[in-house]
């Protein structure tokens, strides 16, 4: 049975970029997945070029039972620290919108400088291999667990899990990290899928499914939620599906929605920046519609359907005060109640996850298991779209390489 300083199971972003800071730190690291392919999330993120993390990175933009969790992690390794990686590797990026950045060419890249890295610290490899079994075999100061493996057994100092969460199963996610806190008695904060498009209802759909394809610029926000969250909006573009809503707006919105229980509304602005009230003003002795009015401002489908679904076909001139205020009211928070999501077929990330109070925020350690660690998406924090999560799996990775 081979003997390691630290065993890390799970080789995407968090994993590799751990096993790297733990072995040029001089430890002796072996990495273990199951995936024939390597750290797949990476190379099909961001359309191939991979959105690594994004210059407004946060602990606001992060999603946690435990909102102040992420901070210590992401204060110690910056997403300028990561930046400095990439072109200390000669990777060209740049920033489309919004503060995410991007490969100028592939994401593979990305995988390339990562196992470079590892290469540096003479991290093992144990790919492909089924865990089959972890044990802890005592406090002892050179072996507290042992991994049986399709691959052999070995023993380790410390263990560190990042097998990521729920989200995109069909390349290899599993809920193994879950399983593995379970049987050392962590707490699971129930996971769900986030960042994930939203299903709504027949008769919503029935009014508005033919638009599929039609996207618009939005504010999307939850409604109902608590004032004292202060829960963000997003200004971002918004997609008519077949199934419902998706684009920027609604993946971000989704995860407060799902964080809520799924039980309120979302709102969309359909004209964001604009005084709705003043902007209708000029029009009110007129025969125009409202119709025809939004077409001016959004696809000429999604204007008219819109107004028909709410019985607003009559000329302006021909409409009360108390219709235009409605109307005002309606455009500046179209209230939609969704009836799900797509799951995490189509999920970016996983909400929810390990118990950030089972966790030290410096080290990632599981405070009752000694040389237990969790990382990356498995832990319940969930960024933001947009290079987010892959920050939160640098950052605490970082964290805990540099201990464990």
């Amino acid at each position: 049975m081979t003997s390691f300083d630290v065993i890390i199971i799970g080789a995407g972003a968090a994993g590799m970029m751990c096993a790297a800071t733990a072995g040029q730190r001089g430890r002796r690291v072996l990495l273990v997945d199951h995936a024939t392919k390597l750290a797949e999330k990476i190379r099909i993120s961001g359309g191939g070029r991979c959105n690594f993390t994004n210059l407004h990175c946060r602990p606001e933009a992060f999603l946690s039972k435990n909102p102040h969790f992420a901070r210590s992690a992401l204060s110690r390794y910056t997403q300028h620290d990561f930046i400095k990686l990439v072109e200390r590797h000669g990777i060209g990026w740049h920033e489309k919108t919004l503060g995410q950045l991007f490969c100028d060419e592939s994401a593979k890249q990305i995988i390339q400088m990562l196992k470079m890295e590892c290469d540096r610290g003479q991290v093992q490899w144990a790919v492909p291999a089924e865990v089959a079994n972890i044990r802890a075999i005592g406090d002892e100061p050179k072996a507290r667990y042992e991994i049986a493996t399709s691959k052999g057994e070995f023993r380790c100092t410390s263990l560190v899990i990042a097998s990521g969460g729920l989200s995109i199963p069909k390349i290899g996610a599993t809920p193994f990290g879950y399983k593995v806190a379970e049987q050392f008695g962590l707490p699971i904060v129930p996971p769900k899928p986030a960042l994930v498009p939203l299903a709504l209802p027949p008769e919503w759909l029935q009014q508005f499914g033919e638009l599929s394809g039609s996207s618009f610029d939005t504010i999307a926000s939850v409604t109902d939620a608590p004032k004292k969250l202060r829960l963000p909006d997003f200004r971002e573009s918004a997609l008519i599906t077949h199934r419902g809503l998706s684009g920027p707006a609604i993946l971000q919105v989704s995860s407060y929605w799902q964080q809520q229980g799924g039980r309120g509304a979302i709102a969309l602005n359909l004209l964001p920046g604009v005084d709705v009230a003043a902007w209708i003003a000029p029009h009110r002795q007129t025969r125009s519609t409202l119709g025809q009015l939004l077409a001016a401002v959004l696809p000429k489908r999604v204007a008219e359907n819109f107004a028909v679904a709410h019985g607003w076909t009559q000329p302006l001139a021909e409409c009360s005060n108390a219709v235009v205020a409605e109307m005002a009211a309606t455009l500046g928070a179209w209230r939609i109640q969704p009836s799900g999501t797509l799951g995490y077929d189509k999920a970016e990330v996983t909400l929810g996850g390990v118990d950030t109070d089972a966790l030290s925020q410096q080290t990632m350690e599981a405070k009752s298991v000694p040389g237990l660690f969790f990382i990356g998406e498995v832990v319940d924090v969930t960024g933001w779209l947009g290079g987010y999560n892959f920050q939160w799996a640098w950052s605490s990775a970082v964290a805990a390489g540099e201990v464990a």
